[in-house]
């Protein structure tokens, strides 16, 4: 049974109005989060972009870079994220001949008032999006998937890791 706090949605005001959580009140501590999602491909494709040899240039650098860009642009595109000071943004690729293609693995951390899992979900799905972009001239068929949460910590909420049934 969900306690109170996950029973009712943060962002809606009691008229039923989107609205901004107000963090003002909360403790600074620290908030890490990590996302992860992957894009499938043609085998052909992910050899193609191991050995650099794509029109658009270094793919998973560039993936990796956007990501990292867009974790920090997350309070633009998302309405009702606070701006944050990120103090870490990690994005990490790695091929993966059983998908095939490549896996994305992301990291967001500060220390504040609100969690950073929207910053690493955007980092995880600006960098799956980059890699289709860059890639899309050899194949069209790729897929993006996966998308999600891995883990959190930080904040009265607590820990949350997920696990292989998808709970915590």
């Amino acid at each position: 049974m969900a306690d109170e706090r996950e029973a009712r949605l943060t962002h809606l005001a009691e008229d039923g109005s989107a609205t901004m959580v107000d963090v003002g009140d909360k403790d600074d501590t620290m908030r890490v989060a990590e996302a992860e999602g992957h894009v499938r491909m043609k085998p052909e494709t992910l050899e193609l972009i191991l050995a650099g040899n794509l029109k658009k240039g270094d793919v998973i650098g560039a993936a990796r870079i956007a990501g990292i860009m867009a974790a920090k642009q997350t309070a633009s595109l998302i309405p009702l994220c606070h701006p944050l000071a990120l103090t870490k943004v990690s994005v990490e690729i790695e091929p993966d001949a059983a998908l095939p293609g490549l896996r994305v693995r992301t990291l967001a951390k500060l220390t504040g008032k609100t969690g950073v899992e929207m910053e690493a979900l955007m980092a995880a799905s600006v960098a799956c999006l980059t890699i289709y972009d860059m890639a899309k001239a050899v194949d069209r068929g790729m897929e993006i998937g996966g998308i999600r949460v891995l883990a959190k910590s930080g904040g009265k909420s607590g820990d949350w890791t997920m696990t292989s049934e998808g709970l915590r």
